[in-house]
């Protein structure tokens, strides 16, 4: 982006504390992606969802991109993101509710 198409963000104080998820749930339709951010917690009966976020399929493409840059720049310098699949960790995978299955 040029100095002159520079984007000006304003974060407020309340969105700055930010919000914890472990668990990111993808869906999408021709139109959109929606994913679900949740915290699944220990003894508790249903993973609690924090946020659900709508995007065009555009912009989820450039999400996707910036998240590999961004991952392969963490793991430059702090190493290889290690992590177990959820069936390896026990885990459940989620189950859709009603969503377009993502194809891959």
């Amino acid at each position: 982006m040029s100095e002159d198409n520079k984007l000006n963000l304003e974060l407020n104080a309340e969105t700055a504390k930010g919000s914890y998820s472990n668990l990111a749930i993808v869906s999408h339709s021709p139109s959109e992606f929606v994913v679900d951010f949740a915290k699944v917690l220990p003894a508790m009966p249903k993973a609690i969802v924090s946020e659900r976020i709508i995007m065009a399929p555009e912009n989820a493409k450039r999400l996707l991109m910036a998240l590999t840059e961004n991952v392969q720049k963490y793991e430059a310098e702090f190493g290889p993101i290690v992590f177990k699949t959820p069936k390896e960790d026990g885990m459940i995978p989620p189950i859709p509710f009603g969503s377009p299955k993502g194809l891959a």
